[in-house]
């Protein structure tokens, strides 16, 4: 994979662009808004996953959920593990609280906002796993300043990941895919485990789909599966 745009500027301005509403909600949905999705928030304040969710023998993140499809079915297949989702969108979140209704989840926290935000306040070196699925590349050269992705934000997810721990980076955005591997590679913090290309071109083997990329192999895309692990400290 290329290795162009390391020297581009991805100074970001904190907070969201875009917009966080589409087609009306149901009345079921937004019930699900109303009253399931607030049981399901992280407190506010400090937060250490360990003394919260002891239970728990890894603790999960995922950073734009979506409409919840890999989501949910990763907490459903790994039930020891705690996994917190983070989206923005509302009709992503009623989409994903009728999914955890529907199959009774109970090892997940979700927040409906900025994952940053919250992210900022948890412990260091506390989450086993981070996934990034499909975020938006803001294709114009004028908004790449406002791709999640940026060195600042890879520094704070060292901070926040357990040596040895990991970081999943999925893109179906050739240009994006370069911009994450070169920031991640310039950080320093993470070592990229390809080898070949076959390692980046396939996606792990405990990987869900998800309505986008089904979009993403319909319109003969190539999603590159970035894999970084955490350094030693």
């Amino acid at each position: 994979m290329s290795k162009t745009y390391a020297n581009l500027p991805d100074k970001k301005p904190f907070g969201l662009f875009g917009r966080s509403k589409g087609k009306t909600l149901s009345p079921a949905q937004k019930l699900r808004i109303e009253n399931l999705l607030p049981t399901l928030a992280i407190a506010t304040g400090a937060v250490d996953p360990a003394a919260i969710w002891p239970e728990a023998e890894q603790v999960w993140v995922e950073i734009g959920i979506g409409g919840g499809e890999h989501f949910v079915q990763q907490a459903d297949a790994n039930k020891r593990v705690h996994l917190i989702g983070f989206e923005p969108f509302q009709n992503g979140m009623a989409k994903t609280l009728g999914s955890v209704e529907q199959l009774g989840l109970s090892n997940i926290s979700l927040e409906m906002g900025d994952a940053r935000l919250t992210l900022q306040h948890f412990t260091d070196h506390s989450l086993d796993r981070v996934f990034i699925l499909y975020p938006d590349p803001w294709p114009k050269v004028k908004h790449w300043k406002r791709r999640l992705i940026t060195l600042a934000f890879i520094k704070e997810l060292s901070r926040l990941v357990k040596p040895g721990g990991e970081i999943r980076f999925v893109s179906d955005i050739a240009h994006y895919q370069q911009w994450a591997l070169s920031r991640f590679l310039q950080q320093g913090d993470f070592i990229w485990t390809a080898n070949t290309c076959h390692d980046w071109q396939q996606a792990p083997k405990d990987h869900f789909t998800t309505k986008y990329e089904q979009k993403a192999f319909r319109e003969k895309r190539q999603p590159a599966y970035l894999h970084f692990i955490r350094k030693g400290l």
